[in-house]
This record gives C-alpha cells, structure tokens and sequence, in this order.
C-alpha cells in the first residue's frame, strides 16, 4: 500500500508511532499489527515515517484527541441562520447575501466558515494581481478518444462530490471577513476551447476545478484536456489525493475510498489552536530585530501574476541522498533541516547577508488532523524561517536549523500577514521573496490497466514569488526544481543549491568546525567561469615603451600631424616634443631622477601638455594639482607628494604655498631650448608615470602611483577597442586633477591623434557652453563624465561626427534613447589605471559596467572574501 494509505490504516487502527534511538518505535492495537500487510508496508516506508517523524510531523493521532464544533447548518435547511455557523460570526443580512450569491439559495448551502492561513495570502494576491492570476493551476491530459474523456470527466465528478473544498466558493466583497461556502452540489464546467492559456476561474463559483478540452486535439488521434484548479482549494498533496481517486473510481473501486474528512475540521485546528497572541510573540522574538528585507538579486515585486515563469528540475546524486539521510540519522535531524540550512547559505550568497529570511512551506495535513491523508484541501502554509549563519560551525548550525523549524511548526497556522508585521521591515517592503518548500513526493504509480487510453502530459505550478525552490522527497532520492522570474535562471539556482548541499556535507563529513557562512555555493563550471573564462581577456602589447617613446616616434614619423589644438592655436607633434625636450633637459638640470614626483598646477592648455610630457621625459612622474581647489587641498598635495619640482603657469606664482622645491612658470621659458630627446639612464616602463590624489577613505587626500607599463596596456587597449588611430580627433573635458584626464590625452598623443581641449573661458560648470563646443569639434571617439552624459541625454544632443562616446566617473541612472552612437560605460578605480570594466549599453537595458578590459582580471567579493 501506498504511504498515504499506509498512515490512514494506522489512524484506523489507533497505532501510533515515534522514533527513538534513529529507530522506528510502534504502539497500540496489538491485533492489527499482527497483519502481515501492515508489517510489511510499515517495513517498506520506514525510512520516510522515520525522516516525517524527526522533522516533527505527527503522524498519527489518538482517535478522539481534537474535537471540533459540529456543523450546525441540518441537511434538510431552507433558512440558514447566525446561530447555525459554528465558526465564524455573520448576521442575518450577511447571511442572506451570501444565500442569495449560491444558486439553489440555503438549500444548496452545506456549510460556512473562514478561510485558512494560507488561502487569506492567496486571495490578497488574487484580487491585487493587476492582470492574470498567478494561483490558477494546470495539469495537461491527453486522452485515447472520447470514451476516455467521457470516463476522466465522471471520475472527476464522482471526487467533486466527496470533497467539501471541491464544491467551495469564496467570497470577501461587503464582508469583514472573507468567508467560503460549501456547496451541496456543484456541477463540474466542461469547456471546449482552443487552449487552456487564459482560462480563469471565478472564486464566487463552485466548483473551483473545471476541465478544458482542447478542440484542436494532438495531431496523432488523441484529445487533449486540461484540468484547471485553483490553489485556494488544492494544493500539491490535494492534486496528488484527487488523481488517486480519479483512479480507484476508473478501476471500479470508489466504494473502497475512505469516508472524506471535512476541510472545516482544518479551518477549526487553524482558528482554536495557538492564540494570536502567541503567534505574534514567536515571531516578534524571532524577526523584531530584522528592519532589512531579503530579496535575491533586489526582486521586491511580488505582484506578479507567474506569467514568464522559468523551471528547471535536477535530480540529486544516489550518493549524495544516502550521504544526507546518514547524517541527518546522525545529527538527530531531518533531511529538511539539511537543505534549510543549504538554502540559507545560497540566499546569503545572493543577498550579501548572513541573516536570512526566507518562506518555508508547512505541510499542515501532517500536524494532528484525524485521518488528514483523506482530507483534501489546502493543508499548506508559508512562513517566514529566519536563520543567522554568522561565526557557527556546520554541526550547530545544523541543529540550530532543526530546532528552529520544530519551534516554527506550532505556529504553523499563523496568517503570513501576522508574521511579517512583527518583523522590523516597514510594509509595503516584502520581508522575503524567495520560498523553500521541502515535500514528501512519492504518490503510488497509476496502473497501466486503469490508465490505460489516459496520460499525463505536464503539470504546471505557479507562485507570485519569483524564486520558488521546492525539494522532493522521493524516498529512494531527492528532485531540486527551481520556479524562477524571468530576471533568474533556474538552472543556476539548482546548481547553487546542490553545490552548497555536498559542500556541507563534506564539512560535516570531514571538518565540522567549518563556519556555516564558509559552505561554499558555487558549482565548479561557475567558478571557473568567474575565475577564468571571464578574465580570458588577454592582448598583446608592447609593455616595455615609455609614453615619451611612443610620442617620440609620433614625431618622427608625422611631425606636421596636429597633437593638440585650443580655439585656432594648434600644437604639431613635432612642436610638442621638441619643446617637452627643451622643459625636460632643464628638469633634469635640477636634479629630476627617475621616479621622483613634480607637481604640475597648471589650468588645461597646450602649455599644459607639454609640461607634463616634460615631467615624463625627464623620468618623473607629474602630480596633477587642479588650480581650483581650495588653497588648503592645494598645500596639502603639494606638501604630501614631496615634488622635486613644481610647474606652473606664470598667473599661479601667486597661489603656489612656499615649499623647497624650486617653482618653475613653464609657460615663460627661461632655459636653453635643446631639442634632442633626453636619455634617462636606467628609465624604463616599470618607473612611475603620474600620481593621482584621491578623496581617501580617511577624510585626507591619499595619492595613487601609476606606472608607464600599466599605462601602455590601457592605451593598447583603447586605441584598439574605439578604433583610435592616426588622423583620429578626440577630446579632453575631464577636470584636470582627475585621472579620466590621464585616459583622455595619453593614448590619443601615443597613437597620432588629434586631442581638441575647451577654450579656457568655458569652465567645466558652463555645461551648456561645453556641449556646445563639444558637438562643432570633428570628433569621433570622445569621453564626457557620466552627469555631463547624462545632460545631454536629457538635452536629446546629436553629434554629427561621433561613432563612440566614452562615459564614467559616476553612475549612470538612465540612458533611454538612442543617441546616433555608441555609448561605452566605463569602470575603475583609480589604482586599476583609470578603467578596469568597459561596455556598451543599449536603451533601456541594463546599466551594466561591462566586461573586464584587456589583460584585467576582475573578481566578485562578498564581505568575506
């Protein structure tokens, strides 16, 4: 016999079971377990009573135990009344509006009463859901020809009827509280439509189940058919009792079923058992001090009406299911507390936290009900299991894990509602969006005889969350299926889990002082993925050349090409390495060696260029000091940076704070003009090229050194990347203290190109003034700091000439239509040389910050590692 038929015999017979020691104990009518079919199937099913019964499942129950107020309402009524509705209070104008709602009026009323816990959240998300309904199920049959149609349909009729919440309406509109009505007869609705696709089901209507048939049929002779319900009255565990009557009534065997127990008697253990009170005290003293939510990848929307949905299911190993049912018997735990606790490490992972909330689904059918594995309905209930990973090893987390669970099961009717309210998270904020929902799946095998002519295509499960992970315990193995949105792939949402469940048990198995927060969840391919294939980004380069080497040759090959150009003044590369030459002779006259610091406080300009060519060329390298700052950052960059040297413009002596250094106005030569290149004795690329300050996390400037060689490779990367070269015409608006500045001049003066700089009379706060500029330079691959992008998204500018436009410094917000080019968004540190991401976005997709750049590795963090 079955497992379910199993536990309905022992209720029968007043036998009851416990474990102890890991070992199954049994006890009561000593006559019936004489039965040699019952000792057997007890045998075959030990293994699952036993993992029931450690995760706390009572499976049986004292006939007697729980008593439940009687039905009041006489089969023979034609005028229901207050008195008569034993578990929810109505007057008599409520009443008769409801009468009057139910065809056939009182006479075809059987009963009224709430709704449990779990059917108050699914009609909240039924009347909110903006479109569609994301409770309404399927499952998919095909059928050999009419007769079998015919024959499913009057099976199906046959269970409507023995089920109370089979004939059950809903209503809540001119109620203070939503109420179900049982119906003594409800017709099931047979439809004929092209597809079961936008099918709904009206909740004021029994029954809450009705079979389409598909008109256009299967293409090989066969009739398809959906069954449709609602899962306000069946959940999965229901599904599965009313497919094993629909066959006992196929096979003739109707009259063996046992007497149906009513759904009321679930109503009445929900609403008499723990009081609210209790309720609301576990549940602050677990979730008070929780004031941020848990949402996997930052999904709060739980509106959704499950259109969309992704589903992936992956079968767990043999070894690693027998490895789990070891040491769970070890442990003293179930195999649920396991993957709770595997669970919770995943959404640590996807959340950055080590404090995690998240849904888990309680099997109410297992909790004391007589004779619940007859019942049918709805028994399940979602809550919220938060568990904290933190310093604790495997094994305490563990049965932290367990403990939490059996203490959460005797709240197991408690309204979702009350549960979040007593959490720190404000509403309308969810507190969690992602469930966990740990089921015992081994219904018996449908026999092919009665079957026959009648098969299941595909059954479809939908929920509002979009993450929904549902473990089946299938005796002999375990099934991960993953119920994603559209924004997650279910694929890597098993694989997370399965990884994080071997991981932990290897610690258990091998290093049980292993913190739970070190489980790792990352499969091997993702890993590898991360560590390496999205770090393949190699290129080659000539690492070995100073910025003044690749300028040098510039100028011998094209010396009349423009290097830079102010307004109408333009600055030839021979012109800019002849007179960097003669400033850098003069650097090195005052004892400038490599690696040594000069400060260049300087506003843009072609005399600036030169200058800090003139710091590389003499083997220094130059400290940008923006003239705007306040004269405080000022001195303490100069001060800081030790500079051997200070350049400056002639208009700047002024705010230049007295220092050792000698201060020299580049823009009034007053040294000889030799125009041979310097030779630096022992300079190479791996010499310091510019010092960056940065804002410093501890409130002072901090500077960041950057080297020729880390420069080389982003020049060779961007010239290559944008299609920067010869001829090119590009631009420099960064402010001059920055290091977007360093990524705007090198590699347009190292590959030939033209660099157009803003007239100084245009401050980088004239916006306005700088676009206009910006759009009549001939420019076709050019940078502008994110919030200046960003205006002139908002200002819809077109460039005539532009192919490429560079964005970074800031983040990006939104970027909705398309501009005539391509828009590049740029990430990096400063000590990563300016960019170390770079990608293309698209309107109104994702503001990524792209891929690593050429020969950068990039690595995601959490907080531990």
């Amino acid at each position: 016999m079955s497992i379910n038929e199993l536990l309905a015999t022992l209720k029968a017979n007043d036998i009851h079971l416990a474990v102890k020691d890991g070992q199954l104990v049994v006890q009561g009518n000593r006559r019936a377990l004489t039965d040699k079919g019952l000792l057997d199937s007890l045998r075959e099913h030990k293994p699952a009573l036993i993992e029931r019964l450690v995760q706390g499942d009572s499976l049986t129950t004292r006939r007697g135990a729980q008593t439940f107020p009687e039905n009041g309402i006489p089969s023979d009524c034609n005028h229901i009344t207050p008195e008569m509705l034993t578990l929810v209070a109505l007057d008599q104008p409520g009443i008769d509006r409801l009468v009057e709602a139910i065809p056939g009026g009182a006479a075809n009323v059987q009963d009224v009463y709430p709704l449990a816990p779990l059917q108050q959240g699914i009609l909240y998300h039924h009347v909110t859901a903006t479109h569609g309904d994301p409770y309404v199920m399927h499952v998919d049959f095909a059928f050999a020809d009419r007769e079998r149609l015919d024959a499913f349909a009057l099976a199906l009729q046959t269970v409507i009827a023995r089920h109370d919440i089979l004939r059950t309406s809903v209503h809540w509109q001119g109620f203070e509280t939503p109420v179900q009505v049982v119906w003594r007869h409800a017709q099931l609705v047979i439809d004929t439509l092209s597809g079961s696709e936008g099918v709904t089901l009206d909740l004021g209507q029994a029954p809450l189940i009705r079979l389409v048939c598909n008109d256009a049929g299967q293409g090989d002779g066969k009739l398809k058919a959906t069954l449709v319900f609602h899962h306000i009255a069946m959940d999965h565990s229901a599904l599965e009792v009313v497919r094993h009557e629909i066959q006992a009534c196929l096979g003739g065997q109707a009259e063996s079923l046992g007497t149906p127990v009513p759904f009321r008697n679930y109503v009445a253990q929900a609403l008499l058992g723990v009081s609210e009170s209790e309720h609301e005290a576990f549940f602050r003293d677990m979730l008070a001090d929780l004031d941020e939510p848990t949402l996997a990848y930052d999904l709060q929307d739980l509106s959704g009406d499950g259109d969309g949905i992704g589903e992936h299911t992956l079968t767990l190993s043999p070894q690693v299911c027998q490895q789990l049912r070891a040491q769970a018997r070890t442990l003293g735990v179930s195999v649920a507390s396991l993957f709770h606790l595997g669970w919770a490490r995943v959404l640590a992972g996807l959340t950055g936290r080590q404090r995690v909330v998240f849904g888990t689904v309680l099997m109410g059918r297992l909790l004391g009900a007589e004779a619940t594995e007859r019942a049918l309905g709805i028994f399940i209930n979602t809550l919220p299991l938060r568990l904290d990973l933190g310093e604790q090893d495997v094994r305490s987390a563990v049965r932290a894990t367990h403990q939490r669970l059996s203490t959460l099961m005797r709240h197991e009717h408690a309204p979702l509602a009350l549960a979040q309210r007593c959490s720190g998270v404000q509403s309308p904020t969810p507190l969690f969006n992602a469930l966990l929902n740990y089921r015992h799946s081994a219904p018996a095998q449908p026999s092919g005889e009665t079957w026959q002519g009648i098969q299941v295509l595909h059954a479809q499960e939908r929920s509002n969350y979009p993450l929904v992970v549902s473990v089946d315990d299938l005796g002999e193995a375990f099934s991960l299926t993953a119920q994603t949105s559209a924004e997650i792939e279910p694929q890597r949402i098993c694989a997370y889990l399965e990884r994080a469940m071997q991981h932990l048990l290897e610690a258990l198995e091998h290093s049980p002082q292993t913190s739970a927060e070190q489980i790792d969840m990352l499969p091997r391919d993702e890993r590898e993925q991360l560590l390496t294939r999205f770090n393949a980004h190699g290129m080659d380069y000539d690492a070995g050349l100073t910025l003044p080497q690749h300028i040098e040759r510039q100028a011998l090959e094209r010396p009349a090409f423009i290097a830079a150009q102010v307004a109408e003044q333009t600055l030839s590369y021979g012109e800019l390495n002849q007179r960097a030459s003669a400033l850098a002779h003069h650097l090195i006259g005052l004892g400038v060696r490599p690696d040594d610091r000069v400060a260049v406080m300087a506003r843009r300009g072609l005399d600036t260029l030169v200058a800090m060519l003139a710091v590389l060329k003499a083997g220094a390298g130059y400290v940008p000091v923006d003239p705007s700052h306040p004269d405080e950052r000022i001195a303490y960059l100069l001060s800081d940076s030790g500079p051997r040297a200070v350049l400056t413009q002639h208009s700047l002596l002024d705010r230049v704070p007295t220092l050792a250094a000698p201060v020299i106005a580049f823009d009034r030569p007053e040294w000889p003009q030799r125009q041979d290149n310097p030779q630096v004795p022992g300079l190479s690329a791996r010499h310091l090229a510019y010092v960056i300050y940065t804002s410093g996390s501890t409130g002072q400037p901090k500077g960041v050194m950057v080297e020729h060689r880390t420069l080389n490779n982003l020049i060779a990367w961007h010239a290559q990347a944008f299609d920067l070269h010869a001829g090119s015409h590009t631009a420099s608006v960064a402010g001059f203290g920055f290091d977007a500045m360093a990524w705007e001049v090198w590699p347009a003066l190292c590959v030939g190109a033209t660099l157009h700089l803003p007239p100084e009379a245009i401050g980088n706060e004239q916006l306005d003034a700088l676009l206009d500029w910006w759009i009549a330079r001939p420019l076709q691959v050019a940078f502008l700091p994110t919030p200046v992008a960003e205006y002139a998204f908002s200002r819809d500018l077109r460039h005539p000439t532009l192919h490429t436009l560079l964005i970074g410094g800031d983040r990006l917000r939104q970027f909705q239509r398309d501009p005539g080019f391509a828009v590049i968004n740029n990430y990096g540190p400063t000590e990563a040389t300016v960019v170390a991401t770079s990608g293309r976005l698209l309107p109104d997709g994702s503001l990524d910050i792209g891929k690593p750049i050429a020969n950068t590795r990039v690595y995601l963090l959490d907080a531990r590692q």
